[in-house]
This record gives structure tokens, C-alpha cells and sequence, in this order.
């Protein structure tokens, strides 16, 4: 792993808390199983579930994680004081058009 790509070191930890969650999942629920608190088959669609929306399996749990992870990126660029190409496009537009109003005015 390179320790200096925040981006890699970001994604192999995420991976890594992926695997532990599913452990402690199924952990718990085995538990709750020999408690009897919950059925097995409930355990074990239980834990398929969490792991399909963990694994991107899921839609919805999809889409909410890219909005989430929208609104990160937003506020990481934001501190570190950078654009997103969507605001540059902006900003390049309104430049054109300034520009244009220049010409159009000039003698």
C-alpha cells in the first residue's frame, strides 16, 4: 500500500471495516441464535442483507452511499479550499460571456 495515496490507504481501510462488520454481524447474531432472540433463517437473511448493501449488492443502500459520499467530497474540497470541475465549467462560462460583452462593446 502507498502511504502516500490517501485515496488507497481510504479504500483498504474501508474494505477492512467491511470484513470486520460482517464478522461481528454474524458473530451477534449467533449469539442471539443460541439465545433464542432470533430464528436462523432470520440470522442468516439478516446477514446477507447487511453484507449486499455493504458489497453495493443492494440500490438503494447504493444511492444513498454516492449521496453520501457526494456530500464528503463536496465538504473535502471545500476545506482544502478546490473547485469541482462543475463549478470550473461555471466559472469558464461566465468568462465567455463577460469576454463577449467586452468585444461587443469595444469600439
Amino acid at each position: 500500500m502507498d502511504r502516500d495515496n490517501p485515496l488507497q490507504q481510504l479504500l483498504v481501510r474501508g474494505l477492512g471495516t467491511t470484513s470486520l462488520v460482517v464478522d461481528r454481524l454474524r458473530s451477534v447474531t449467533q449469539d442471539w441464535v443460541l439465545s433464542g432472540r432470533l430464528d436462523p433463517n432470520q440470522a442468516s437473511a439478516l446477514v446477507d442483507e447487511v453484507t449486499k448493501a455493504l458489497r453495493g449488492d443492494n440500490p438503494e443502500a447504493e444511492k444513498q452511499a454516492e449521496r453520501q459520499l457526494e456530500r464528503n467530497l463536496d465538504q473535502f474540497l471545500q476545506d482544502m479550499g478546490l473547485a469541482r470541475q462543475k463549478e470550473l465549467d461555471e466559472l469558464r462560462g461566465r468568462i465567455d460571456r463577460l469576454e463577449q460583452r467586452l468585444r461587443d462593446s469595444a469600439p
